[in-house]
């Protein structure tokens, strides 16, 4: 029987679940020491040696390896009882097996330690990190010629980056519109300046002749905010209350921090309806802005999510942005929108090959429409299978990159050298990540025939497992629709309240949770999923007399999921472990 084209990716580029890779992998991380050993003998051959022959066998010294290798040893045996997140039989979370290609870009890149904070401290680090941006943003459907980004610890760090970025973008408007205000005595609009776009920013520059100097007198960035904002409200006549961030409810923990960190307070943390889908609701969104506006409060950023970290749902980021350039082209306002992406970014690799048809027509339409945003986060230590810690944020150009510069705001952008700590929240950065990506890159690719293949099984193992177990328990209640590679699902029996439904699917959680064949994650649905909630439960007839909905969280983004075998030898066992569970809830009945 011929592999499939996944099948042949997971066991080419993967350790495999029984280490079947083992002999090759051992020659390959042994050739990257020698490399290593060899660079560093020969380098600067005429230097003096720290350790001479004798000296290498003293007893001193052999004590001393002796206690690093003991302790080394028992780190290694405590490590043993970690959680076993290469294997498929973790389903959790957002982890899973590292690929061969990061592993050993990882490992070669941290033994040169490269510190990406500038072109000197990492001469060749920063160069693969150039690289390998251009390669996820080519990936998400941005202009490799044109992105910028880097490579960050994760996907909320990246989300900070968005939020810095956007924030200088509005604070630039902002400010020239109440110079303009103050010096003429007009009123100022303030959501009319802080959206303006960059060319009546320009044209305004140059009416009024201004000057950097000029300009940072009027920033709450870079002056006193309390005593701009007390300009603002002056100039406009009423209150200024600061700008407002519109999150989805299915919204990532990180942006409530980001409000938090930025000074902008909770309530300042909108959040946009979820349609009967767990989705953006565009039209809420499109409520609030109008809210925003009549509130006189600047709309700072409009994020979508590719990618949900409860269900993994895709929101329509094509919708999103159709509705916000309407804004543009009718009204001139424009408002930073940003993708997070750090789960579901990958799946773009999946996008214009034979298994797109894998994924629904508006998850293909929203995925496509990820380029069209000023700003992404993606994670490649989640769908890229790259070690942690591991996440990028990219812009759609330069522009969009820069930050904390009111030199001849974007005119002339000046030159920012040939390092990036100036424009990153992270100083120092290593380059391993960016090396695990690079070689991911080169070696997988993140196009249809490679990652996306991959991907794209991941989600038909999710698909038959969804059909095997809904067809053996038929009180397996499935979320619907599923968009990626993650499901969820409660006990219900037809009729069901919702709170015994609840605690009959927690009660299940526990037994698979104590059991060491399986690991399964737990999610708790809130008032934001209302009507996903109310869909959920109408299916099964069951009446709502709880606040929230309990679902098991099963996340088959493994590898090994693409080879039939390990369906066949891991599904009935798992459904099995379900029956047994809900045998004995019934029998606790």
């Amino acid at each position: 029987m011929s592999l499939s084209p996944a099948a042949v990716v997971a066991g080419a580029y993967f350790p495999g679940p029984r280490s079947e890779n083992e002999t090759w992998v051992r020659g390959e991380f042994q050739a990257v020491l020698d490399q290593w050993f060899d660079w560093r003998k020969h380098l600067f051959a005429d230097d003096p040696c720290l350790v001479g022959p004798a000296d290498r066998l003293s007893p001193g010294r052999l004590e001393r390896r002796e206690i690093l290798s003991r302790e080394l040893a028992e780190l290694c045996e405590a490590l043993t009882a970690e959680t076993p997140t290469y294997t498929p039989r973790y389903i959790g979370h957002m982890k899973a097996e590292v690929s061969l290609p990061a592993l050993l870009g990882w490992l070669a890149a941290m033994l040169h330690n490269p510190n990406n904070t500038s072109r000197e401290a990492s001469k060749v680090g920063t160069v693969i990190e150039a690289e390998a941006i251009a390669m996820l943003a080519t990936m998400v459907g941005y202009d490799p010629a044109k992105a910028e980004g880097h490579f960050t610890s994760g996907g909320t760090v990246a989300n900070f980056e968005a939020v810095w970025r956007a924030r200088y973008r509005l604070d630039h408007w902002l400010s020239l519109g109440l110079h303009i205000a103050e010096k003429t005595g007009e009123p100022l609009d303030v959501f009319a300046s802080a959206h303006m776009g960059w060319d009546r920013f320009r044209a305004l520059w140059a009416e009024h002749g201004l000057t950097d100097a000029v300009l940072r007198r009027c920033s709450a960035a870079v002056g006193v905010p309390a005593d701009v904002w007390r300009r603002i409200s002056r100039a406009a006549g009423r209150d200024y209350m600061g700008p407002v961030l519109l999150v989805p409810g299915n919204k990532h923990y990180s942006w409530s921090k980001a409000a938090n960190l930025f000074g902008l307070g909770e309530e300042s943390l909108w959040a946009v309806g979820l349609d009967a889908d767990g989705r953006l609701d565009v039209d809420d969104l499109e409520r609030l802005m109008r809210r925003a506006e009549a509130e006189g409060r600047p709309v700072l950023m409009a994020v979508g999510v590719a990618g949900t970290t409860e269900t993994g749902e895709i929101d329509p980021i094509d919708a999103l942005h159709d509705r916000l350039e309407r804004w543009e082209n009718e009204r001139g306002l424009h408002v930073w929108r940003h993708v997070d992406a750090a789960y579901g970014g990958f799946l773009c690799a999946i996008l214009g090959g034979p298994d797109e048809t894998v994924l629904t027509p508006a998850s293909v339409a929203a995925l496509r429409a990820i380029g069209r945003a000023d700003s992404v986060t993606i994670d490649p230590h989640k769908l890229g299978y790259v070690p942690y810690a591991c996440g990028a944020f990219l812009t759609r150009d330069t522009a969009r990159y820069a930050v904390s510069a009111f030199d001849a705001p974007y005119l002339d952008r000046p030159e920012l050298g040939d390092g990036k700590w100036s424009s990153t929240l992270e100083g120092s950065r290593s380059a391993a990540g960016a090396a695990a990506v690079w070689l991911s890159g080169r070696t997988i690719g993140f196009g249809p025939d490679g990652m996306g293949a991959l991907l794209a099984e991941t989600v038909r193992a999710r698909q038959a497992f969804e059909a095997a177990l809904g067809e053996a328990v038929p009180e397996v209640r499935f979320l619907e629709p599923a968009d990626a590679n993650i499901v969820c699902f409660s006990l219900a029996a037809p009729g069901e309240s919702l709170s015994s439904a609840n605690r009959r699917t927690a009660a299940l959680f526990e037994r698979i949770h104590q059991s060491p064949e399986f690991s399964v994650s737990k999610t708790t649905l809130g008032a934001d999923y209302a009507a996903v909630i109310a869909r959920h439960v109408s299916g099964f007839g069951g009446v709502i007399d709880a606040p929230g909905m309990v679902l098991v969280r099963c996340v088959f983004m493994n590898p090994y999921w693409a080879a039939p075998e390990c369906r066949a030898a891991l599904f009935p066992p798992f459904i099995a472990l379900v029956r047994e569970g809900l045998g004995r809830d019934l029998e606790a009945a």
